[in-house]
């Protein structure tokens, strides 16, 4: 049933995906206009959609699919890929001792063929954090510039507070456009 949910041409299918942890639900509230001082981790997954304006005014679905990111659910991302048109990827930026760990999933990601070309959008969470490693710092650990077959983007952001959210939806919403057109 879920392989089988494919939107028009004016819709976005998002995966979300990350570590437990990193603020996905968070953001993905925050993003929907809610509350999101209650997020609790996700055992299953959250589907929201959220409106968003492209360059040209035009309001496009983002059906953003929130997947829980504990180490036992992530095998069963790979249910979640058929017909993504975008990845957005959460990092808990101020938690330095899982970044390898972080790096190792979305390098799984990247590989998968799949998400083979889907363009992804890396968010540096937990921006508003003092222990939080810069959008920079962290583009250099994953070696984001070594993958030169597909958009990958990193944006800073805090999910808590909604900073850099918006803007880097609208870059990875602008590269799905992109593609569908081509």
């Amino acid at each position: 049933m879920l392989r089988g949910l494919k939107k028009d041409g004016k819709d976005q299918r998002l995966l979300m995906l990350g570590l437990d942890n990193s603020g996905k639900t968070t953001a993905l509230k925050k993003m929907a206009d809610e509350d999101a001082a209650n997020a609790t981790p996700t055992q299953g997954f959250n589907i929201k959609t959220v409106q968003s304006k492209n360059a040209d005014g035009n309001s496009v679905n983002l059906t953003v699919w929130d997947i829980g990111g504990q180490k036992h659910i992530r095998p069963y991302w790979q249910n979640y890929y058929d017909n993504t048109d975008g990845i957005i990827y959460i990092i808990d930026s101020a938690d330095k001792n899982r970044i390898d760990e972080a790096d190792v999933e979305l390098g799984k990601l990247l590989e998968e063929e799949k998400l083979a070309g889907v363009p992804v959008l890396v968010f540096a969470n937990k921006q508003d954090l003092l222990t939080a490693m810069s959008a920079d710092m962290i583009m250099k650990e994953l070696s984001l510039t070594d993958h030169k077959d597909r958009f990958i983007h990193i944006a800073a952001c805090s999910a808590k507070t909604g900073e850099g959210l918006e803007e880097g939806i609208k870059i990875l919403r602008d590269e799905v456009e992109k593609r569908q057109a081509s």
